[in-house]
């Protein structure tokens, strides 16, 4: 199968035969591949399971009950071991046509590999987690669920390969992953021409002690968004970004910002003198205004990040 849909990628395909890690491993090499965790709320698949039994002639005389559902359902989660009914065990395997966990590029007129269910229950949860887009499947029929899906324009190069902005924004975030500063995570990200010229993260400079190890006592205070910004040691990321491009890399002139948050004023003053020709945010601060205003006065391109979708 990965052969074949590698040969003909720009067909849409959709698969729920990726059972474990192993599988969605191979393919999550490919450029193509969107793997989709289609989930319901417990309660309802059970009422599906049922509803489904009832209109089946070979087991209307028989609910499944709640406990017999759970309990499978655990089974094809987690891997803990099955109630030995098989009646119960049909039902839970049935309530799968809700979770279809395992998904390429999805479209309702898509051409369907195989319908067959996961064969290896216990990967399911974790293969779950290794969904890069998680659906919550509330609809009351077949065609309202495909209605939503194909709104989702699942097949868009949007979802397989992220835009500029995206890709730049989610390094924001991973830079913010390094911050020691006790009051916000922020993470910035300064580019020309498309190329990463430096990346910066909020913290107390070098040789002091980190702001998570006590080092600015302003933010280990706990103090209020904007107040006693003068006692505070901590650098911004943009002011760590634009230090290191600055020491080593030729300066910021012409350059684009991208941040997790808006900038507050003393960052935004530093942006206009640095050069910076736009600045893009994320989230906003308590000081959006005042330095909107200044980027305008400036000729500072000032936009906040929209996701594609």
């Amino acid at each position: 199968m990965l052969h074949y849909v590698t040969a003909s990628w720009q067909t849409d395909y959709v698969t729920r035969d990726l059972d474990t890690m192993e599988l969605v491993t191979m393919f999550e090499k490919r450029p193509f591949f969107l793997l989709v965790g289609v989930e319901s709320p417990l309660l309802q698949r059970w009422k599906r399971a049922n509803a489904r039994r009832f209109n089946s002639s070979s087991n209307k005389a028989q609910d499944l009950t709640i406990e017999s559902f759970v309990a499978n359902d655990d089974s094809i989660m987690y891997g803990t071991a099955p109630v030995p009914d098989r009646g119960a065990w049909d039902g839970a395997m049935e309530q799968l046509d809700t979770k279809l966990s395992n998904v390429s590029i999805v479209q309702p007129n898509g051409a369907l590999i195989s319908s067959s269910m996961p064969s290896n229950s216990g990967a399911l949860a974790a293969i779950l987690s290794r969904s890069q887009l998680r659906i919550v499947n509330q609809s009351s029929s077949l065609s309202q669920l495909y209605e939503y899906l194909e709104s989702l324009v699942l097949p868009s190069m949007h979802r397989l390969r992220p835009t500029w902005d995206t890709y730049f924004v989610s390094l924001c975030s991973l830079a913010s992953l390094r911050s020691n500063c006790m009051k916000r995570r922020v993470g910035a990200v300064i580019v020309r021409k498309n190329r990463v010229l430096s990346t910066g993260y909020n913290g107390t400079p070098r040789g002091l002690a980190n702001c998570n190890a006590g080092g600015c006592a302003r933010c280990n205070e706990s103090a209020s968004c904007g107040s006693n910004l003068d006692e505070c040691l901590c650098l911004h990321a943009e002011e760590n970004a634009l230090l290191e491009l600055g020491r080593d890399r030729g300066g910021a002139e012409g350059t684009i910002l991208y941040c997790n948050t808006c900038p507050c004023l003393r960052c935004a003053v530093k942006i206009v003198q640095t050069g910076v020709m736009e600045v893009v945010y994320q989230l906003e601060y308590s000081m959006d205004g005042r330095s909107a205003q200044i980027f305008a006065e400036a000729g500072v391109q000032f936009r906040k990040y929209k996701p594609p979708f």
